[in-house]
């Protein structure tokens, strides 16, 4: 785990794709398809399957308008965090942790995770429901198995980012075809259907039924996604080259959301056709969905495809999410840890308390577990557009590329919007809480919706009245405006780690560019025989003896060159001996090949020089 400097949003993916270099025209416009159906499986994860189900089977073909708004706010909303991305170059997090204060950061920060964290509850949820449909597995050890898919994920990312765009871009047509078939068998009335788009909403229940839907449909991980991904495009910073990839991120925005769109009005309309018209108006858990389909539409097929849909859906949505919290991570606290880890954490957050209320409760609590996470889902949805807004509409940022006044106003239409539906799902739920419990438990209630509040409002107010002056905002720091060079000192002592093998031409003639004529350079070979291991110093066998011979002609060569030199041997451990003679000889910058090994050979051979520079306090100059 280190404080990374890099600044490049998904360093590893980063540009890694160079439309350019495609060949024939439609192969670069394609180069450009992708992001946005990574982005797409968070708006048809198994969170917005229960809303579309029991806006379906309580009001049949009525609420497909509901969607279909949904749908136009989210791809706009999807298309400015794409702008944000392209035009500054840095993604939704990172620009949060530049404008706002570092005590609203770190809160914004949390509220990301647990979104990501709430999320992921859903897919955890989906994959063990999906399985038990399917297998019969049980709900408990669906959960358990869903730990499992953090080894795929690092083998794809390990491919390369086309090849995690095509597994799941074939996940979403694996969701779009069970659904394609299950519209076939359900037989729906399409005159009813088009009527369906039609504002309309028959009474108060309709209206929360919608809440639901739009709530569950923006997600606001996908927010800090998307100006992420829109990234790993190789562009040039021309004006043509910025709106060329506008263009096309509006194109691959506008196929695969409307994709989405599909497969939601899909379920939304299967269980219209299979249980609204059979006046199973209750229906609203996945379960209780699968069970009846074979029934209702006479097929046996049905509740497979919609448990292999199911699946395939939790799935996909799993490989967004930690994409998404590795982004927030790096952007909001400029913090990179191993890739395993950070999706071991991000999945034993969902996992954890799933695992307690199912072993607890039963899976009885299954679909409270599903609305609570959309629930955490609307209330820090909030806290991802509103800073996006402002983003996309600060000129001195964005240039010519700020959105119009037109768009402005749609925006912050949409904005309001959402974050009214959101807050009143945020403040009934708060409220059913609240029901029941003590004085504390209320108290504590209330001063979390208080504080929820506030930061709602800084978080609008601060970019347009309280933000620091851009020539003081710096993502590293304010920018002197001279440059101090009194107080700059030589290396006076300069370590050489060598290991006797092709790298140490290469480390000596780097050191010799570093040094002065009154610098001294250290060079330390560790002896690894196995008397070495055993006796440390005391050891006095052959290989120690070589070790020493070579040490000492290298230091005769180099002192023929007029440099001052000393050589020193170190025994058993290899970056502990190195560390210790650093300190014993005050050196003060150390000199260590690189082996250029990956993988599985960078953590057998490669990984001394990540121990050496967490035992030293000196900079470290890696020779390759």
């Amino acid at each position: 785990m280190n404080n990374s400097l890099h600044e490049n949003s998904l360093s590893d993916v980063h540009q890694t794709i160079d439309p350019s270099k495609a060949g024939k025209r439609w192969k670069k416009a394609f180069a450009f398809f992708g992001p946005a159906y990574l982005v797409s499986v968070g708006y048809m994860d198994p969170g917005n399957w229960a809303t579309d189900i029991a806006g379906g089977s309580q009001f049949g073909y009525g609420l497909i308008w509901v969607l279909l708004m949904s749908n136009v706010m989210a791809l706009f909303l999807q298309s400015l965090s794409a702008r944000l991305g392209i035009v500054q170059g840095r993604d939704l997090a990172q620009c949060s942790r530049e404008v706002y204060p570092p005590a609203i950061n770190v809160t914004l920060y949390i509220l990301a995770e647990i979104a990501i964290a709430a999320c992921d509850l859903a897919e955890v949820l989906g994959m063990a429901i999906g399985l038990n449909l399917l297998f019969g597995l049980p709900i408990l050890w669906g959960v358990l198995v869903t730990l499992l898919d953090t080894i795929l994920l690092l083998y794809l990312q390990k491919l390369g980012m086309r090849k995690l765009e095509a597994f799941i871009i074939t996940l979403i047509a694996i969701i779009g075809g069970c659904f394609l078939v299950e519209m076939f068998l359900a037989k729906p009335d399409l005159h009813q259907v088009v009527k369906g788009f039609v504002p309309h909403l028959p009474n108060h229940a309709a209206l929360y039924i919608a809440i639901g839907i739009i709530g569950a449909t923006v997600m606001p991980h996908n927010l800090y996604l998307h100006s992420a991904l829109v990234q790993t495009r190789k562009i040039n910073r021309n004006h043509g080259s910025i709106m060329k990839s506008l263009k096309m991120n509006a194109i691959d925005s506008a196929l695969a959301l409307n994709i989405a769109f599909l497969v939601n009005a899909a379920i939304l309309i299967l269980a219209a056709a299979a249980f609204f018209n059979s006046g199973h108006h209750e229906i609203a858990s996945l379960q209780d969905a699968h069970k009846l389909l074979s029934p209702l539409l006479g097929s046996k097929w049905a509740p497979i495809l919609f448990a292999v849909a199911l699946i395939a859906a939790g799935q996909s949505s799993t490989v967004t999410g930690t994409l998404a919290g590795q982004i927030i991570m790096e952007g909001y606290l400029r913090l990179r840890i191993n890739p395993i880890v950070r999706r071991l954490i991000t999945r034993l957050l969902a996992i954890v308390p799933t695992f307690i209320v199912v072993l607890v409760a039963g899976d009885t609590m299954i679909d409270q577990l599903l609305i609570f996470s959309q629930v955490l889902l609307s209330m820090q949805l909030a806290f991802a557009v509103i800073p996006l807004i402002h983003f996309v509409s600060d000129r001195k940022k964005m240039g010519v590329h700020t959105i119009s006044n037109l768009s402005k106003v749609f925006a912050w239409s949409i904005a309001t919007l959402i974050v009214a539906l959101n807050m009143k799902l945020f403040l009934d739920s708060v409220a059913d809480w609240m029901k029941g419990s003590n004085m504390w438990v209320q108290g504590i209630l209330v001063l979390f919706v208080v504080l929820v509040a506030a930061l709602l409002l800084i978080t609008i107010i601060y970019p347009l009245i309280l933000k620091r002056r851009a020539s003081n905002i710096s993502v590293h720091g304010n920018i002197p405006h001279t440059l101090n060079t009194g107080d700059i000192k030589p290396f006076r002592k300069v370590a050489l780690a060598l290991d006797y093998g092709d790298n140490d031409l290469t480390i000596i003639h780097y050191a010799m560019r570093l040094a002065n004529p009154d610098t001294e350079l250290v060079l330390i070979h560790i002896v690894e025989s196995a008397s070495a291991h055993l006796m440390g110093s005391d050891a006095d066998d052959y290989e120690a003896r070589k070790d020493q011979d070579h040490l000492n002609e290298y230091v005769k060569l180099i002192t023929e060159k007029g440099f001052q030199a000393s050589g020193i041997l170190g025994y058993k451990n290899r970056s502990a001996e190195i560390a210790r003679i650093i300190k014993e000889t005050n050196c003060d910058l150390l000199v260590i090949g690189s082996h250029g090994h990956k993988a599985a050979h960078d953590w057998l051979f490669g990984e001394t020089i990540n121990s050496v520079r967490h035992l030293i306090d000196i900079p470290v100059f890696i020779a390759r």
